[in-house]
């Protein structure tokens, strides 16, 4: 059939405006496509107990960096700064915002246990991080606390001769950490006839809480030939009120950790050796076994992170870790 000149002219606009719309339909699809990558990425809910404290803030850095090189997920952090309820809530939080999974440094065991229960209840799987449960299993990277507990001892028995009056300084009292490293120090103690512990008392991980329990100690009269501390904070808290007494070059002390802090202390010779625990490797095997529990894999149920003895003579190599 032969069309008029007025027919062809509106066949052709026809023609045009199916092309124009195909073209725009096709220029569409990247941005589309890129909203779909977008809204795939797995969310992980970090809770972190307390970003002020020095060692979880390298925890904490080691997380982003994994989050930083990894395409498969973002992390929705929080801090609870050291508040029970408050990480608590924190998490109520963001399982009723659907995150794939938490990864969680519990404040305490009472929000451990909590979180862990509403979690259950939600079907959002829990990896803990360098605090772990008592009652309930769950997946968990951190440090075996005991022998970190039993290699501290064992080099301030050494450094004494296996004799000597010994203060134990612990940390929160009930916390894993705390009992776990305790008995590993206690454990090499009742090995030494000639080792007793003359004074314990908590300090509750805090630089502040150590110098004013080490000023009581002080004060007390009591021969102290060692200071054991559950973690480097407590320790120089100790060193600093060691050294406003007068008495610094008397006493041995030793922590648990491995911080910047703590290694100054050592070069200084102020502080006879350290544990060093892995705030980036506990961090970053932490997210990585919440990502596999997102992904509805099955990580390993314990992940111990090594802890390795720092004296003076390799205090150098960790100071490297750290930069």
């Amino acid at each position: 059939m032969r069309l008029t000149g007025s027919q062809s002219i509106t066949a052709f606009f026809f023609l045009l405006l199916f092309l124009l719309s195909g073209c725009a339909s096709h220029s569409a699809l990247p941005a589309v496509e890129k909203e779909e990558k977008e809204t795939t990425k797995l969310q992980i809910g970090a809770v972190f107990a307390d970003g002020q404290d020095p060692w979880l803030s390298f925890l904490m850095n080691g997380v982003k960096e994994y989050e930083d090189g990894n395409e498969e997920m973002e992390a929705v952090y929080t801090d609870a700064e050291n508040d029970s309820n408050k990480q608590i809530e924190q998490a109520e939080e963001l399982i009723a915002r659907g995150v794939d999974s938490l990864m969680v440094t519990p404040v305490d065991m009472v929000a451990a246990e909590l979180i862990l229960e509403k979690a259950a209840r939600a079907d959002v799987p829990v990896v803990l991080v360098n605090r772990e449960s008592l009652e309930t299993e769950s997946v968990y990277v951190g440090s075996d606390a005991f022998s970190f507990g039993v290699m501290q001892m064992e080099e301030v028995a050494k450094q004494l001769g296996g004799k000597g009056n010994i203060a134990i300084m612990n940390g929160q009292i009930g916390h894993p950490a705390q009992k776990q490293r305790t008995e590993g120090n206690k454990s090499v103690i009742e090995q030494h006839k000639s080792m007793n512990i003359v004074l314990e008392g908590t300090a509750g991980w805090n630089r502040e809480q150590g110098k004013e329990l080490m000023k009581n100690w002080l004060e007390s009269g009591q021969n102290i030939d060692a200071v054991v501390a559950n973690n480097d904070e407590m320790a120089i808290g100790a060193i600093q009120a060691a050294e406003e007494a007068g008495v610094l070059d008397q006493i041995v002390f030793a922590g648990i950790d491995g911080t910047p802090d703590a290694l100054s202390f050592i070069q200084q010779g102020k502080l006879a050796a350290t544990v060093f625990q892995d705030a980036k490797g506990q961090g970053q095997g932490g997210i990585d076994a919440a990502l596999q529990l997102a992904k509805g894999e099955k990580p390993e149920a314990t992940t111990y992170i090594p802890g390795e003895l720092i004296l003076k003579e390799n205090v150098d190599v960790y100071v490297e870790k750290w930069k």
